[in-house]
């Protein structure tokens, strides 16, 4: 798969992680398309990087909203050939805290966020993609990356809801590759650490210090456009399917 041939997909396209893919697609010559809620942010993008790139208003939760964005993208640039799913959230609170027990209808507002909706883009992108035309001598349709966390596999105290949902990302991986075997399709998910976005930046210094230091090498906090980077690759590399990747310099979460 190469981007300056193809059509990606970006679900939380608007802004941190999700926005740094866009603008990567771009500088590689590739067209984007923005799926996002927040439409200030989303279009400004867009009207920012130009033809290349079109916003969406999409909930990923919901079949109507994605299926509308992908005929959307289709309308714009043709077949679609990519997709990185950002799209998420987090959620904080102990299994059982001081308040009583963690209340069940935040935690299926993450589950379904985080997992659902990853599954929901996943699977219409891909019952788009498998009308491509092939890319390559090996019959390849399309690439899907989605986002996972090192929480999955390191989750802390009070994340719960969050490394449930991300290790659902995890675990659905293989399946799914072998699922899309004889469509053409591969999938791949990234694990990230903890990156240097927007919503980081606001944090005090001190806190990300304490995030820099669970890091090995280099000591520092990711920088959004070494994520980018990342699912880029997986998209362009035709022989990586059904892997999860840990992006994150080594780190490992503590308890808290």
């Amino acid at each position: 798969m190469k981007i300056p041939t193809s059509t990606i997909i970006v679900t939380g396209g608007a802004s941190g992680l999700g926005a740094a893919c866009i603008r990567a697609v771009v500088e590689r010559g590739g067209n984007a398309a923005i799926f996002d809620l927040n439409a200030e942010k989303g279009q400004a993008l867009a009207d920012e990087l130009g033809k290349q790139v079109i916003f969406c208003s999409v909930n990923v939760i919901e079949e109507e909203s994605v299926r509308n964005g992908i005929a959307a993208t289709v309308a714009a640039f043709g077949e679609i050939h990519g997709a990185v799913n950002c799209a998420g959230t987090g959620d904080a609170g102990r299994t059982v805290g001081r308040d009583g027990a963690y209340p069940l209808e935040r935690f299926q507002k993450i589950i379904n966020l985080n997992l659902v909706g990853t599954f929901n883009v996943t699977r219409l992108v891909a019952e788009s993609m498998q009308g491509n035309q092939p890319t390559t001598a090996d019959g390849e349709r399309g690439s899907i990356v989605n986002v996972a966390s090192v929480a999955a596999i390191d989750g802390q105290i009070g994340q719960v809801a969050y490394s449930a949902s991300k290790a659902g990302v995890v675990g659905m991986t293989l399946p799914i590759a072998r699922d899309f075997s004889k469509l053409g399709i591969r999938i791949n998910t990234i694990c990230p650490g903890v990156f240097m976005t927007e919503l980081m930046g606001m944090a005090p210094q001190q806190m990300i210090d304490g995030l820099a230091a669970n890091a090995q090498f280099p000591p520092r906090l990711g920088d959004p456009a070494e994520f980018a980077d990342m699912a880029l690759s997986l998209i362009e590399n035709t022989y990586i399917n059904g892997e999860t990747i840990r992006l994150d310099a080594g780190m490992r979460m503590p308890p808290r």
